[in-house]
């Protein structure tokens, strides 16, 4: 996946706001051009080429790409994403739990869990992941299946491949859109965000193409209306990420005052998302930080290495996270992502 860059909420809102039309309508096409100059008709053509040179029928292609046009308000809600290399510090932590972890988001991930509390423990006992994660994405994602986007994705990523700046990639993923529709998936139900996830758990099509689960056994891995394959997918993921079966996210911890947290800041520079990473400490043993005087407040083994974060500076909560908080971030690279998705999961099973 790439990084979700709007929450699904602010994008269906950005597709009214810039000229979006639901259910792949196609409104009128302003003047964009791709940054090479080529053409759109012509560039959908290479496209159309790649896909069925990658065994996806004609059919399905010709159906798919059908009275394609490129999207302007696609262009411009992808161009107008802040760069990260342009950020100086770090919001506060404390506000965005605020609004992400609030009772109507606790109380319908409650619902969710108890209604699905069978399948869910089976799907724990199968994959390690915790019922409560896998809940507590599905909430962050799309608000419990009620926000899911409504963008043609054929169209946003056939103009964003177009576009150019990142063209690989968004070629990729359209045409691994048409390896997904020529499964039998009708182009009305492959809508979602403008940037191509889709679904439930928005999924970009190479991540549903690896690491989809049928859930149910019917033999389909539907991830817009069946919470089965959702819940199977969206642990099927944590498990490709590496999650460990039996740990925590991460727990409160104890810092004594006047700790120099600083004084144990990583030097190992992450190759993907290097500044949600270097927030992290060094990591540790549970018993070794505890030497240090940094304590967990929930049992988490001795032996389990952790990292400590602070993420509002000293005096402020501070969380002793594992190697699954990692695994979170591999679904979405944010700090304040993964923090309230993990806080999230802790409200819905307290």
């Amino acid at each position: 996946m790439i990084p979700r860059i709007l929450p699904a909420a602010i994008l269906a809102l950005a597709a009214l706001a810039l000229g979006g039309a639901p259910n792949g309508a196609q409104p009128a096409t302003a003047q964009v051009s791709a940054s090479d100059g080529i053409a759109f008709e012509t560039y959908l053509e290479v496209l159309k080429a790649r896909a069925r040179a990658e065994g996806v029928s004609a059919a399905t292609v010709e159906r798919m790409t059908a009275g394609l046009t490129p999207n302007a308000a696609v262009i411009r809600l992808d161009r107008n994403q802040p760069g990260s290399a342009t950020v100086r510090g770090y919001p506060p932590l404390a506000p965005y739990i605020a609004t992400h972890v609030d009772a109507a988001r606790i109380g319908g991930g409650r619902s969710v869990y108890a209604q699905h509390r069978d399948q869910l423990a089976r799907i724990e006992r199968e994959t390690g992941v915790p019922g409560a994660i896998i809940v507590a994405i599905f909430g962050h994602e799309t608000s419990y299946g009620r926000v899911k986007g409504d963008f043609d994705l054929a169209r946003s990523l056939a103009t964003l491949a177009w576009e150019g700046r990142r063209r690989e990639l968004f070629a990729s993923e359209f045409v691994a859109l048409m390896k997904i529709a020529d499964r039998g998936f009708a182009r009305e139900q492959l809508v979602g965000s403008y940037a191509g996830a889709f679904g439930n758990p928005q999924f970009l099509p190479s991540v549903y193409l690896r690491l989809a689960k049928d859930g149910d056994g019917d033999g389909r891995a539907d991830i817009f209306a069946n919470r089965a394959d959702t819940f199977a997918s969206i642990a099927n993921y944590f498990r490709d990420a590496g999650w460990r079966e039996g740990q925590p996210w991460g727990v409160r911890a104890a810092v004594p005052e006047g700790f120099n947290v600083a004084a144990y800041k990583t030097r190992l520079a992450a190759p993907l998302c290097p500044r949600v990473h270097e927030r992290l400490s060094v990591w540790k043993t549970v018993a070794e930080w505890r030497m240090l005087g940094v304590v967990a407040q929930r049992g988490v083994g001795d032996e389990v290495m952790v990292s400590l974060f602070q993420p509002d500076g000293p005096g402020a909560p501070a969380w002793l996270v594992t190697g699954n908080y990692r695994a979170i971030l591999e679904y979405n690279c944010s700090n304040y992502y993964a923090m309230s998705v993990g806080l999230l999961a802790d409200e819905i099973v307290n």
